[in-house]
This record gives structure tokens, sequence and C-alpha cells, in this order.
């Protein structure tokens, strides 16, 4: 897993205004891993502390809204998410949550010869005091079970 411009101090948690970013190499296409990605209703079989997610809307074959179930020791919220389909990028954004107000990241895939470089960004918020470190640490823990569990689940 490769974390970008780690900050001084903060070991491999990429922060660039307010935004966690990092990047594994997939053995997969970057169709195969998309179809993953889009795949919202098996995401509690491989997303960890992911309790639900239904697709509300659909634009095509595309999922447009998602309300997920959270319960993760960081962040635990029912929320939606909206979300925006390019050939090689997925973006979503907060659309409602209870203890969320900001849960905005992208998937972007990036063919590198036999394998596919996959990068997270994203950026959580919450509607309670929270220390910026603290903050931070729920992104990498989030973008970083994330990433290791989509290896795992397209890898096999």
């Amino acid at each position: 897993m490769r974390w970008r411009h780690p900050p001084a101090g903060l070991g491999n948690v990429s922060h660039v205004a307010d935004l966690t970013s990092a990047s594994i190499d997939i053995a997969a296409s970057p169709a195969e891993i998309m179809a993953v990605i889009a795949d919202f209703e098996r995401y509690p079989e491989w997303v960890d502390a992911m309790k639900s997610a239904e697709v509300l809307t659909r634009s095509g074959a595309k999922a447009k809204t998602v309300r997920m179930v959270l319960d993760h020791s960081l962040v635990k919220d029912d929320y939606v998410l909206a979300y925006e389909w390019q050939p090689s990028r997925v973006s979503w954004k907060l659309v409602e949550g209870t203890l969320l107000k900001a849960m905005d990241g992208s998937y972007t895939l990036r063919a590198n010869g036999a394998k596919t470089t996959v990068t997270y960004q994203l950026t959580v918020d919450v509607n309670m005091p929270m220390i910026g470190l603290f903050k931070r640490k729920a992104e990498k823990t989030i973008i970083d079970g994330a990433l290791k569990n989509l290896k795992k689940r397209v890898e096999g």
C-alpha cells in the first residue's frame, strides 16, 4: 500500500486540504475491479463494518444513490451517498447522514500492465467536535481496510 505525501510525524498518512489518499496494485483489469466496486449489495460481505448497502436509485445499470449503514469503531452512521461514474473513476458525495456531515471520495483505476493501480481518496467530517488527527486516523483506517479488502475480494 502506498500513501502519498506523508506529513512530518504522521507516518504514511497523506493529508492535503482535508483529503486522505492511498493506492494499491490489484492483479485484475480495471473493468473487473469496477464491477466489484459497483456491486453495492455485496459490500457487507467484504467491507469491514458495513452492515448494509441498498441501492436507492439508478442511472441505467449504475447506482446513483446508495444507503449504507456503517458500524465502525471510529464512525457509526446510516447515510446516503450520491455516485458519479466514469470509465476509470467513481466518485461519491454525502447526501444525508446523522453523524457524518461529509463522506466524499473516489476510486481511480489506472491499468498498469497485468495489474491495476487503485487510488482511494476520502474526506470524512462529522457533526461533533473531533481533533483533525482523529479525523485523519478515521480516514486512513477506512481507506486501508477498503483497499486491502477490495484487493482480497477481486483477487480471490
